[in-house]
């Protein structure tokens, strides 16, 4: 078992609630056949909770009920599974195109029994049109002036992207800002989520997308 400190512990109970257990589990995978194949390095097993499964799940938040997210390079699964967990009402949509990485994601998905959860294999250029989704969520994928290419095209003109970033997000987004804005973002904020839960809250980057319409 992966020790959980008891101010992680009560982070956990208020974002998950009764499926708590699920989330343990799901950190479990994470320490032993994640790892064992390599989507978590080994040193990052004591801070399994801390920095990335609640660093991730608290972002729920931001999301409105209800919603189908994309989680774009969803990897070992931060934070597309977290927000599956967290949330059962919304619909999730992971984006990966590592075969090994699928596979583990699958398995994960099969075993917690997450039915509402599908996975593509597939780069996230390539899922445009393919996917509807209202809010599109990254973590760990690339810069957002390359990272606004990614998610944004994937909300078909209208809705969010909210990306998990560190102390540099404001710096992003001054260098993302014509990117952005040629996209179709029309409001671009950091956001700091989970002070009154976590020790060290997550920095988000969120995106308001609402492109208009051409009409032939």
């Amino acid at each position: 078992m992966v020790e959980i400190t008891a101010a992680e512990l009560q982070a956990a109970q208020t974002i998950f609630g009764d499926r708590l257990d699920l989330a343990k589990r799901y950190v479990e995978h994470l320490a032993t056949s994640g790892t064992e194949r390599g989507l978590i390095g080994p040193r990052e097993i004591p801070r399994l909770w801390s920095r990335h499964v609640l660093n991730c799940a608290v972002i729920e938040s931001q999301i409105a009920e209800g919603s189908h997210v994309a989680d774009v390079g969803s990897g070992a699964g931060l934070p597309g599974l977290c927000l599956a967990i967290a949330r059962p009402d919304l619909e999730l949509t992971l984006i990966e195109p590592l075969e090994r990485r699928v596979i583990w994601l699958q398995e994960v998905v099969d075993d917690l029994g997450l039915d509402n959860v599908t996975i593509m294999r597939t780069r996230a250029e390539l899922a445009v049109g393919m996917v509807d989704a209202d809010v599109v969520t990254a973590r760990a994928v690339s810069a957002l002036s390359n990272l606004a290419g990614l998610t944004i095209p994937l909300l078909a003109g209208k809705g969010e992207v909210v990306a998990i970033k560190g102390r540099s997000a404001g710096e992003e987004i001054e260098k993302a800002a014509k990117v952005i804005r040629k996209l179709g973002g029309t409001q671009t904020s950091v956001v700091v989520v989970g002070e009154d839960l976590l020790e060290e809250p997550t920095t988000v980057v969120r995106i308001v997308v609402n492109k208009p319409q051409k009409f032939a």
